[in-house]
Order: C-alpha cells, then sequence, then structure tokens
C-alpha cells in the first residue's frame, strides 16, 4: 500500500473533486452570479426608496442647475407683460427650430396678461397663427367662476370671510376640534333615542367642519353641508370660546361670529351658495379627474348651463323655504319680506329703505345667480365646447361608441391651414372605413385612451393607410385640454415660492427646485415594476430575473394512517 501522501491518492481527489458538481466552473459562476444579482437588487431597492422619500416629501435631489453651460436651463423673462413673454416663445421657438406656424394648440391659466381678448398672450399669437387654438383649464375655469362671485358680490364675498373665521376658531386647536366632534356625537345619540332621526348604513356619520381651500371650490361645498348639519354644535362650541377666553379680543371675535351666524342674511347666503354649489359639484368632480371623459365633461357643463337658468326662474322660492324652514328649527328670526331696511354701503344710495323682498331677490339672488350665468358663458364658450365635442368623437372608448362622421368632418373646418380643398373629397369615406375596419379589429378592440390609439396606429401601419383621421388624432392630441394636474403643478410650487422667497433672485432659487408628483398614483406602482422598467430601458451589465416571493408553507393537516 501506498502513502497517504502518494500521487496517485492525490490524484484520485482531484478527480473527485471535478466530478463534484458544486466545485464545477459553470456552478461556481452560478454561485457568484446569483450573489451579485442579490447585491445588485438591494442597491437598486435601497436607492428607489431613498427616490421615493424624497419625492413624497417634496425634497430636492440636489441643486438646479442653472448656469449658462447647462443645457436645460429654464426660460427667464424680465417681466410677465405679455409683450415679453410672446417674445421669449419666439425666442424659444427660433432656439429649436420650430415654426410658429405649425404652433396648434396653446393653454394658459386665467390672468388677463395671458387670456386677454385684445393684448393678451393668447392673442398675440392667433394674430400671428389663427390656428393656434386656445382651451383654458376646465377645472380652473369653473374654479374661476366661483371665485368671480365671491369677489364680484360684497354680500357673498363678506359671507365666505365669516365661513373661513368660524372653521378657524372652531377648529384652532386639537381640543376644540374634539370638543366639537364630541358635542355633535352627543346630539346625534339624544335625537337616536328620542326617534327624531333613524340610523342605517351611511346616515349621520360622525363628520367634522373641514376648512376650505382657496384652490378647489368643491371643497367649500363639503363645508357648507358640514355647517348645516353642525350648527348648533358649532355655535355651542363658539359659546365655549366665548367663556373661557383670557383675552378680551377672542371674546369679541367668538360674540360677533354668534351673532353673525344668527342673521337671516347670514343664512340665507349659507342656504343660496349651498344649493349653487351643489348644482356645479359633479361637474368640479368630473373636471379634476385625471382621465377625462370629454364627452362627458361637455354634457355636464351644458347641464349646468341649464339648471342654473331654471334655478334663477324658479328656484327663489325653494330657497325662501329653505332658509325659514332652517331659522324655524334653529329659532332664528324670520323676516318679513315686504318689511324695510336700510342699506348699506357707500354712495347715494346708502341709508335709503328698500323692502327686504328687493335686498334679498334682486340684489342677492338675482345678482348672484345672474353672476354665475355669465361667468359660465363666458368661460366656457361655444367655441372650445363645440371643438371638444367634435375631438371627442374620435375617442376609442366603447368601441368607438361616440364616432360621428358629421362632427369629424366640422372638426377640419377648425384646421383649413391643414385640410386643403381635395382634402375634403376624400374625408368622409376614409372615416367611414377607418370606423368599420378598426371597430372589427380585435387589435383595437380594448383600447380606451387616443394616446394608446395612435402608438397601435403606427404599431400596425394604418396611419398610412387613414393618414387624413390620423392627422386629425395628432391634432386632437397636441391640444391641451383641461387636466387638474397641471393646476395641481402650480398649486404645489407653493413649496417653493414662499411668502419669504417671493423676491428672491433666481441665482438663491436653484438648490430648492423640487421635483413634483402625483403622490397618490405613485403609492400604487411597485418597486418590482419600477425596476423591471429600469432594466428594459437599456442592457444592463447584471439582469435582474422577476422577484418571485417566498411562499410561507401552508399549515394543513397530515391524516395518520391507521
Amino acid at each position: 500500500m501506498g502513502t497517504v501522501n502518494s500521487c496517485h491518492n492525490e490524484a484520485r481527489i482531484q478527480f473527485e473533486a471535478f466530478q463534484d458538481q458544486r466545485h464545477s466552473v459553470g456552478n461556481i459562476l452560478r454561485v457568484h452570479s446569483r450573489d451579485m444579482e442579490i447585491d445588485y437588487r438591494t442597491r437598486l431597492t435601497a436607492m428607489l426608496d431613498v427616490t421615493r422619500f424624497l419625492l413624497k416629501q417634496g425634497l430636492p435631489f440636489r441643486g438646479h442647475d442653472e448656469s449658462t453651460s447647462s443645457s436645460n436651463r429654464v426660460v427667464h423673462v424680465p417681466d410677465t407683460s405679455s409683450h415679453s413673454l410672446k417674445m421669449a416663445i419666439d425666442a424659444l421657438f427660433v432656439q429649436h427650430g420650430l415654426s410658429l406656424s405649425r404652433l396648434r394648440g396653446q393653454g394658459y391659466d386665467g390672468a388677463s396678461n395671458m387670456r386677454g381678448e385684445f393684448n393678451g398672450l393668447k392673442s398675440l399669437i392667433l394674430q400671428e397663427n389663427p390656428f393656434a387654438m386656445y382651451v383654458h383649464c376646465f377645472s380652473h375655469q369653473l374654479q374661476l367662476v366661483l371665485v368671480a362671485v365671491a369677489h364680484d358680490n360684497f354680500t357673498v364675498s363678506e359671507f365666505f370671510g365669516y365661513i373661513t373665521m368660524i372653521v378657524n376658531i372652531s377648529g384652532a386647536s386639537c381640543k376644540r376640534r374634539d370638543q366639537l366632534r364630541k358635542i355633535q356625537h352627543d346630539k346625534i345619540i339624544a335625537e337616536l333615542e328620542n326617534g327624531e332621526i333613524t340610523s342605517g348604513k351611511g346616515k349621520k356619520q360622525e363628520t367634522n367642519l373641514a376648512r376650505p381651500g382657496d384652490t378647489r371650490w368643491g371643497s367649500h361645498y363639503l363645508t357648507l353641508l358640514s355647517l348645516c348639519s353642525m350648527w348648533s354644535s358649532v355655535i355651542e362650541v363658539l359659546g365655549n370660546v366665548h367663556d373661557d377666553a383670557s383675552y378680551s379680543a377672542n371674546k369679541g371675535v367668538a360674540a360677533g361670529l354668534i351673532e353673525k351666524m344668527e342673521s337671516y342674511q347670514f343664512v340665507f347666503v349659507l342656504h343660496l351658495m349651498k344649493y349653487i354649489l351643489g348644482i356645479t359639484t359633479e361637474l368640479s368632480l368630473s373636471l379634476q379627474q385625471g382621465d377625462q371623459n370629454i364627452v362627458q365633461a361637455m354634457s355636464l357643463v351644458r347641464s349646468v348651463k341649464c339648471r342654473l337658468q331654471d334655478f334663477r326662474e324658479d328656484g327663489w322660492q325653494i330657497i325662501l323655504e329653505q332658509v325659514n324652514t332652517f331659522c324655524e328649527l334653529n329659532m332664528i328670526p324670520i323676516l318679513d319680506m315686504e318689511g324695510n331696511m336700510l342699506t348699506r354701503g357707500h354712495g347715494r344710495r346708502r341709508g335709503q329703505l328698500i323692502t327686504n323682498f328687493h335686498h334679498y331677490r334682486v340684489e342677492i339672488f338675482c345678482q348672484v345667480v345672474d353672476l354665475i350665468i355669465q361667468e359660465m358663458n363666458n368661460r366656457f364658450s361655444e367655441v372650445s365646447t363645440e371643438l371638444l365635442g367634435c375631438i371627442s368623437c374620435l375617442h376609442p372608448r366603447n368601441s368607438f361608441s361616440q364616432f360621428d362622421v358629421h362632427k369629424l368632418i366640422h372638426l377640419a373646418d377648425f384646421y383649413p391651414e391643414d385640410f386643403c380643398g381635395t382634402d375634403y373629397l376624400f374625408l368622409e369615406q376614409q372615416l367611414m372605413s377607418y370606423f368599420y375596419n378598426l371597430r372589427d379589429d380585435p387589435y383595437f378592440s380594448s383600447i380606451d385612451d387616443l394616446g394608446i390609439l395612435a402608438q397601435k396606429l403606427v404599431e400596425t401601419e394604418k396611419h398610412l393607410v387613414f393618414p387624413l383621421v390620423y392627422r386629425m388624432i395628432e391634432l386632437a392630441l397636441v391640444l391641451p385640454v383641461a387636466t387638474a394636474s397641471v393646476e395641481r403643478v402650480f398649486s404645489a410650487m407653493k413649496t417653493v415660492k414662499t411668502d419669504l422667497r417671493n423676491k428672491m433672485g433666481d441665482e438663491w432659487m436653484n438648490d430648492s427646485l423640487v421635483v413634483y408628483i402625483e403622490k397618490d398614483i405613485f403609492s400604487t406602482i411597485e418597486n418590482e415594476q419600477i425596476l423591471q422598467h429600469f432594466q428594459r430601458m437599456q442592457s444592463r451589465r447584471i439582469q435582474l430575473s422577476p422577484f418571485v416571493p417566498t411562499r410561507q408553507p401552508s399549515q394543513t393537516s397530515v391524516p395518520t394512517q391507521k
């Protein structure tokens, strides 16, 4: 027998190791690759978690590069006049080799320097290019309709000022909010025990007096609804503030708010604005949706206009009955409409005697409703609604259920520079062929978005078969139709452009710029979806395999054999 360390034994050990697959080159490489993939995934996930945190909190990643060598500088204007903005846009178009004559859509906020009929930026561009269609954000327009009423009518403006004070005083601290909630809870329990109200799903749920927001007038509607339902509880909280206040100023404010709430005029304006905001609330909610249904929005605009006109003719008696009933329940003196009152304000009418009927019917009810109707007609013009109504016929939702060949031919009339005389000869037949071809094609059956429709037309090369229809889709996609997301971006800028930073120079603002996202949407996106999308963007040195979560063993019983 040979020695243990003989050449034969060493060769045998090496051969056995070679036969062992755990020591093979392939296995070692696979193990190393698996470990590297785990480390790679861990690093990516950590960076993604940090990114999520910064985005959700609105924190800056780093300073924004505004140096002269930067290729992504923000355009600076010396002032915000329409002529300065027009010159900046012209320079930007020239810089990128674009022509203003090819512009087909423009959209700005409601400021006079932007949408002015004579000297606004919109008008200056339309003078050079009459086909650059202007569509103001519909959601913002509806808000401006209601804001105009609050600003132009003294009684309504004063009313919302008191509403803000009532909400602030009632919910100035956690103690007062809890007190208001407890008083309202005890009131509901007492009414249930006395049989004054009934219980049931969705009835008399716990509520609170929410603070109305300046940028979303739907919140004002919720505030007015809550105030009506919590009326006695709010007055009781204000009374407690008056009794417990250590400063005479707080006592005076609380007492003044109670006196104002128990006046007939406050109750009248409360019910009038609650009714008007109720008419517009469905339209407001529809216009705030990310994926807007243009057909539904146009229908709601028309129905709101009709309801407001009917309310102007027949709503006086409805509001009067609601106000008188509310005053009786809350022991507020009811006015005699035939009685007289002294006019307030300034000028020659100050101190004159007028009837209560004239003040409430003419100076409040008719003036407020007429102002809203006028603003609705001005801001939701027939041209813009007609244009969007024609565009909605292109939408592929529900197998092109909104398709209307006559409206689409009329859509071409809005863009004579893009459709010449010979195009009209082929347009109707091409529209009908397009409709029948795509409706029966299963590849286009589940499309619910105009942008995806355009992509699939290019993928299948049908944009070459139906060039006139595809041109219409292109025009519809570049038109800046209203979406609430654009307005929310401007609202989010308040986190940077605060009162303290309002007059800072650009060089001081560079390190404060942040990324703005839709937090509710972003929270629904899983990390794995982002990682896999990151992998597909380009070839990477390490490829991640799809993540499969480890399944826990189920707790099942094993039958025993007898």
